[in-house]
């Protein structure tokens, strides 16, 4: 966790950039006599009290045509009871856009020459109108094809004012931009309302809505039509959109792509739409884009509560001369932590895989001793919206988890590994519901004097559970979630085999067991010392729940959690250590800031922990 970008997102949020409101159009404002604003001049002409439920009487405060001219010092009395007959009718337009057609509205006038005037309005709204029946029509070719039933049920089935609910103009509105909405982003792009009317009758209370969707016809994605490129080439850009010729149009296709194509780091921006003007069974896509700049430096300053304050610098070249892969140079610093690396990725071909090279260099506190070591990969990766893969050969060279720290031993080693990580979340990245799977499998041998085969494996598990509204079409998220999350992981060889320490286990810090310091929880050694293990079990179960105001959630949220984690070199010997705390979330467009203060047990202290965002 870096503590300049939250900072940074902290200034922004409490007011650092001030929005500069200019003040009104005086030419429309109420004046009196004298052509100046009325506010300037003298109290106001009269007062206005509102008797009415809470709903109406701030619809009515907010809304009343008749607020604009309390500030008219000169009004007369014949001007106020003209304005007061103007306000019964507003008023009844008003109430009637939240279903109460018929309410009783009385208006108390001054007696004349009263001073100071004051006037009251008090509505009895009655009975509201409920929507009795509802007809939805489709016309155009969506009305005939038969692969629209689909869609036509889905618009049908998740019509969001039905019968029996209550009517008002904001639900009538909603609903219709709904049900266009699911007309128009899937193979229809021209779809559109022909016709709507909602009628009511304040008699019956009741609400008859009648809806025409007119589909227009049906469109299939034909090729693309670059435009803004320089550097790369139109192959480039077709293979990270995948959007295959001859497929229904879908906007939500075309938004994947849209995001793929910014997330490749080759285009600072880019904007994808159909040509409606072209072939409908192969209609274009007009991609625009704006190439990301060629050659980039980030320098990064931070902190964290695992290994304090941080330093940063990359070099990232988008495209290498002669080669055409991406390369990213590396070098990191701050208290537990000194790295420098070097990678090589490639372009994606058709299927999506990169192939990709990487060279590390680290100096680091593992447990209770300073760990130097080397790491050379070279494989392919996959990257995907539900699941990532990537399989590789990995050199390592480092000091082995030696039970004599006065005489660190080099070790080597070299494996074959897969990954992947299965993730179902319903939003990032701030999930309130959902599941992620994720594992590293891997077999190699030892080099050096002695060839020892060994096995490692790795998993990951996270789960959301919501705990209230899952059976409603919308979830009551105030109620909060839990959050669970698990670690497992094991490396197989016979005893006594010496294997790099990067290829154990330590656990502990921001995102382990809070309540501990980074990687303090490993093996103990003979004088307390701590060394990674070759097994490792943790997990978490936190309690989420959103802080609301007047009601309604706000981008904060309470945490209480407790954690637990273990590393042993055999299984019987894994004891957990646990962490126990509280702490407060924060939404930001990055990611969910953590603030948590963790007491870890077997320590007997207390630990602030601070992270931002959120990954899996």
């Amino acid at each position: 966790m870096k503590w300049l970008p939250t900072a940074l997102l902290l200034w922004l949020a409490t007011g650092a950039v001030a929005q500069v409101v200019p003040p009104p159009d005086q030419a429309s404002a109420p004046q009196n006599a004298a052509g100046q604003p009325a506010s300037e001049t003298g109290p106001a002409a009269f007062t206005l009290d509102i008797e009415a439920p809470d709903e109406i009487r701030q619809l009515l405060e907010r809304h009343l045509e008749l607020q604009r001219y309390r500030a008219l010092t000169d009004l007369s009395d014949d001007e106020l009871n003209r304005l007061l007959d103007m306000a019964q009718v507003d008023t009844q337009k008003l109430v009637a856009t939240l279903g109460y057609f018929s309410p009783l509205i009385e208006i108390a006038r001054p007696p004349p020459g009263d001073q100071p005037r004051h006037v009251s309005i008090r509505v009895t709204v009655g009975e509201p109108v409920q929507v009795s029946q509802v007809l939805l029509h489709f016309a155009g070719s969506m009305a005939t094809d038969p692969a629209a039933a689909a869609q036509r049920q889905l618009i049908q089935e998740s019509w969001s004012l039905p019968v029996g609910n209550r009517f008002t103009q904001t639900r009538w509105d909603s609903a219709k931009k709904q049900a266009l909405r699911q007309l128009s982003t899937q193979r229809y792009a021209l779809g559109r309302i022909s016709q709507t009317q909602a009628d009511i009758d304040p008699l019956t209370h009741q609400a008859r809505l009648d809806v025409t969707l007119d589909s227009g016809p049906a469109y299939q994605i034909g090729e693309l039509v670059i435009s803004g490129l320089q550097r790369f080439d139109a192959a480039l850009v077709r293979r990270l959109a995948r959007l295959p010729v001859g497929a229904d149009y879908d906007q939500r296709q075309l938004v994947a792509a849209q995001q793929r194509l910014t997330d490749s780091g080759f285009f600072g921006t880019a904007f994808l739409a159909i040509d409606t003007g072209s072939d409908l069974q192969a209609a274009s896509v007009l991609v625009t884009l704006r190439e990301a700049r060629l050659q980039k430096i980030i320098f990064g300053v931070g902190a964290s509560t695992d290994s304090g304050a941080r330093l940063s610098l990359e070099h990232l070249h988008n495209q290498l001369p002669g080669l055409g892969w991406r390369a990213l140079s590396k070098v990191s610093l701050d208290r537990e932590n000194q790295s420098i690396g070097v990678g090589l990725i490639s372009p994606p071909n058709d299927s999506n895989w990169r192939w990709n090279t990487a060279l590390v260099l680290q100096h680091e506190i593992s447990g209770s001793f300073a760990l130097d070591s080397q790491s050379w990969r070279a494989g392919a990766s996959q990257q995907g919206e539900r699941i990532d893969r990537s399989y590789y050969l990995q050199y390592d060279r480092a000091d082995s988890a030696a039970t004599d720290p006065t005489a660190p031993a080099q070790t080597q080693s070299i494996s074959a590994n897969y990954a992947f990580t299965l993730r179902n979340f319903d939003a990032m990245p701030h999930p309130s519901g959902g599941w992620a799977f994720g594992a590293e499998l891997g077999g190699g041998t030892t080099l050096g004097n002695s060839a020892v085969p060994f096995g490692r494996v790795l998993t990951r598990w996270q789960y959301f559970l919501p705990l209230a509204g899952q059976h409603a079409k919308v979830p009551d998220l105030r109620a909060g979630r839990l959050a669970l999350r698990a670690l497992a992981g094991a490396v197989l060889a016979q005893q006594g085999a010496a294997l790099p320490a990067t290829q154990l286990f330590l656990t502990g810090g921001d995102n382990s067991v809070r309540g501990y310091g980074l990687n303090d929880i490993g093996t103990e050694l003979a004088g307390g010392l701590v060394s990674a293990g070759r097994y490792l079990a943790a997990g978490s179960l936190e309690w989420q729940r959103p802080i609301t105001r007047n009601g309604l959630l706000t981008e904060w949220e309470t945490a209480l959690f407790i954690d637990a984690g273990a590393v042993a070199d055999h299984p019987v010997d894994l004891q957990a250590q646990v962490g126990v705390g509280a702490g407060l979330r924060w939404k930001t467009p990055v990611g969910p800031l953590q603030i948590d203060l963790a007491y870890g047990v077997a320590v007997q202290q207390w630990r602030l922990h601070l992270n931002v965002g959120f990954s899996f």
